[in-house]
């Protein structure tokens, strides 16, 4: 899906569904300490119809589905939809988020599905701070999971970690994470999207932390791992994995954003910032119609929402990431 002057520069071909808004970590910058209202199953899209929409994205131009959540792999079923989209022509590339907590239970199920790589938010590599930035999350559960990754054949396999304070003191301990294993870390500035959760903390600049990682090893620029997006990567002489960094507030890349979002209760999204949706799950029955709303939300996609910084009134669970 190509656009009009003026707007998103580019092939929009990248869409972010998410699946659940519920999770079995409570983070503090993703939702509140109660977690988000629970929705009927009857409010949340059936896998079928995700299916669908995929399918008609597909006819748009979207050739890489990227499954989210909340936590994905909480909802039950998630292989059988990783097998569904593997069956839809024009997909070529399926790829899931995930805390890792459940991969060991999951990994090879969605393997043999046609899952191919996954990403792993992992905040801290210290077990307290780790703990208390999930609310309860146990590190070593989360460790398992990048275990679990690799032991089922999913490459690249990488992991995300929030630009939040304290992460200066842990640089060392996540570029180690790249040197045995193809591990490909990337720091990630945190986005206040939802203005209910308050002050989450200092948000930390990706070009400051990339200057104090320049001063302790030789890095070299790297074009990175498949799939690598807006991400910048550098190589540590030695390692086997990458270090990667997503300024998203710092350093606007929305010229360049090739995705779409559509949440789990159905509403199309064309920018992460952006309050604006657009209520698609009654168009799904309907492939014409539903064309064509994608088509125009494609259309009217601005590169200007990271610049006004809209309040949302969901949280990230909600929105998919």
């Amino acid at each position: 899906m190509s656009t009009e002057p003026g707007k998103t520069q580019g092939r929009v071909d990248y869409l972010r569904l998410s699946i659940t808004d519920r999770c079995n970590l409570r983070c503090t910058y993703c939702m509140p300490p109660e977690g988000v209202p629970a929705r009927s199953h009857g409010d949340i899209l059936s896998y079928e119809e995700l299916a669908a929409f995929a399918r008609v994205a597909a006819g748009c131009g979207i050739s890489k589905v990227r499954i989210t959540g909340g936590e994905p792999l909480a909802r039950l079923g998630c292989a059988d939809f990783v097998g569904m989209l593997a069956r839809t022509s024009g997909i070529r590339d399926i790829s899931l988020t995930t805390n890792g907590i459940l991969l060991p239970r999951y990994a090879a199920e969605l393997r043999r599905a046609g899952l191919r790589r996954v990403n792993i938010s992992l905040d801290s590599l210290d077990a307290a701070r780790y703990a208390r930035l999930s609310r309860g999350g146990e590190l070593a559960a989360a460790l398992a999971g990048i275990d679990a990754a690799f032991a089922a054949g999913f490459a690249p396999v990488k992991v995300n970690a929030l630009l939040l304070e304290g992460i200066e003191d842990e640089l060392d301990a996540f570029v180690a994470l790249t040197r045995e294993r193809e591990v490909h870390v990337r720091f990630i500035e945190f986005m206040p999207l939802d203005r209910r959760l308050g002050d989450q903390g200092h948000m930390v600049p990706a070009p400051e932390i990339l200057g104090r990682l320049k001063e302790r090893y030789d890095l070299v620029p790297h074009d990175g791992p498949y799939g690598h997006g807006p991400a910048e990567y550098w190589h540590v002489p030695g390692s086997l994995g990458t270090v990667g960094f997503i300024a998203g507030v710092s350093e606007h890349f929305c010229e360049s954003c090739n995705r779409l979002r559509l949440t789990c209760d159905g509403r199309l999204r064309t920018c992460l910032f952006s309050g604006e949706e657009v209520a698609v799950r009654p168009l799904i029955a309907e492939p014409v119609a539903l064309r064509a709303a994608i088509l125009e939300a494609v259309s009217g996609k601005s590169y200007d929402r990271c610049r006004e910084v809209l309040a949302n009134d969901r949280s990230m669970s909600e929105i998919g990431g």
